[in-house]
């Protein structure tokens, strides 16, 4: 890797982070402490607000912010991938949204990265959970993003029912079924619930 290219690695890596050490750098970007040490320093430098020091770690300055970056070809190739993989896992509302951030981005890339992102040939089958399985899907995951309880019945595994008042906080996928992770005010207990 070229010396500009770890230069703007570096910050790319500390501006995702709250703080970010030497040595985690040093491992991202597989070079030596010492090279990271330097490198940091550079930035400093040319004015690159990175507050921290050696040892403790880095994080960039409130307020600072980069333009919007593009994408590499296989950035791009790795978001049309998961996009297609998992839009028919999603509920409804969640893959549309899933669609459009993809058509966003691939909007403003150069048309060579593009072509190359929309013609990956990675496609998963439209095979998921039916649409009443995915509209549940939608209205737990909104309601455990906006920390609203739930009233339910719930059916068991030996097919017992019951009434619960739940918490809902996140839907999980475990690759061929969805479940739900809930504090159960009824049992006053974390309970995951399956086949939602």
């Amino acid at each position: 890797m070229r010396r500009a290219e770890r230069l703007f690695q570096i910050v790319q890596l500390i501006r995702g982070r709250r703080l970010s050490t030497a040595a985690f750098l040093a491992e991202r970007l597989e070079v030596s402490e010492r090279t990271v040490y330097r490198d940091v320093a550079e930035l400093m430098a040319q004015g690159v607000p990175i507050e921290g020091e050696a040892g403790v770690g880095y994080r960039m300055q409130a307020g600072f912010d980069l333009p919007p970056l593009m994408f590499t070809k296989d950035e791009a190739q790795a978001l049309v991938a998961s996009v297609r993989i998992a839009q028919a896992r999603l509920d409804v509302a969640l893959g549309r949204h899933a669609e459009t951030a993809l058509s966003k981005i691939l909007s403003v890339l150069p048309a060579a990265s593009r072509a190359a992102a929309e013609s990956l040939a990675v496609y998963a089958p439209p095979v998921g959970p039916d649409a009443a399985t995915r509209a549940r899907l939608e209205t737990l995951r909104v309601a455990a993003e906006a920390h609203h309880k739930l009233r339910l019945t719930y059916t068991d595994l030996k097919g017992q029912r019951s009434e619960r008042v739940l918490r809902p906080l996140c839907c999980l996928y475990w690759g061929s079924v969805w479940t739900l992770a809930a504090w159960c005010e009824t049992r006053d207990a974390f309970r995951v619930f399956a086949s939602i």
